[in-house]
């Protein structure tokens, strides 16, 4: 398992370190990425006999970040319009259904996969066409995932107190630390490409890597009421798409609108 952990880790640096300096071809790979989570979401929906439109959901989850990379912009609050026609498609598709059950479950779920693997992934493209977007995506992805793999091996190593056992029974206290650790260690890594000092710098590491930790369980909460292990197995030995950008779900928005705001 640790040895498919490595090779799948190493595939994936590889084909970031070759994509993130085109910031066409990085986004094309984010929108790659949010299809297959959208698909890994709307699967597990489906184990939980949860009835989706996922193909609607999908192709509304690809406009979002496909405007993004295009600069397409009609209204100052275009991606809350997209939303919007979503939401008004889908109670419209309710006309035609025989039985009304299930109805507002069904429309929820849909938009959630919309909005939380979409939108909150299509922040990476944002941060990418940013003035400065390599330095400071670099930095993004080093702060989150460098948080994943601290809290990783510190917890397996060290890992005693569990942390949140109904939701996640591995992840325990002392990887918790770890990973933020590992965090801000990230964060001083990329002093050299973002307009922070020290103390800001810190903290918001720090902020990031507790973000991180919170879409690490936030993903796993989904999975336990789904009742599986790992979204997927497109990546051996770490799972699927999502259990792999599940941290950055939460933490790029935040940095996107911190960065917004210089």
């Amino acid at each position: 398992m640790l040895a498919k952990r490595i090779l799948s880790s190493i595939i994936l640096i590889s084909v970031i370190s070759m994509v993130i300096f085109f910031d066409w071809l990085c986004s094309l790979v984010i929108i790659l990425f949010i299809i297959a989570g959208l698909h890994e979401y709307f699967l597990m929906l489906e184990k939980k006999d949860i009835h989706n439109y996922k193909y609607f959901g999908i192709v509304m989850g690809i406009i979002i970040p496909a405007s993004i990379m295009l600069k397409f912009e009609p209204t100052k609050s275009w991606e809350l319009l997209f939303i919007v026609i979503a939401l008004f498609s889908l109670i419209l598709m309710q006309f035609k259904r025989r039985e009304n059950s299930g109805v507002i479950v069904d429309i929820s779920t849909t938009i959630f996969g919309i909005l939380y693997v979409s939108w909150f992934f299509s922040f990476l493209i944002k941060i990418r066409y940013l003035e400065g977007g390599l330095g400071f995506l670099t930095a993004l992805l080093l702060i989150t995932k460098l948080g994943d793999i601290g809290a990783y091996l510190v917890g397996s190593r060290w890992g005693k107190k569990l942390l949140l056992p109904h939701i996640s029974p591995k992840k325990t206290v002392e990887g918790s630390l770890g990973g933020l650790v590992f965090s801000v260690l990230g964060g001083l890594a990329c002093k050299p490409f973002l307009p922070f000092g020290y103390g800001q710098l810190l903290f918001i590491s720090v902020g990031l890597g507790v973000l991180g930790q919170l879409g690490d369980l936030s993903e796993s909460l989904l999975k336990r009421d789904c009742q599986v292990k790992d979204s997927g197995s497109i990546f051996p030995g770490m799972g699927g798409v999502l259990d792999e950008i599940d941290s950055l779900l939460f933490t790029a928005p935040v940095f996107y609108f911190i960065l917004a705001r210089l």
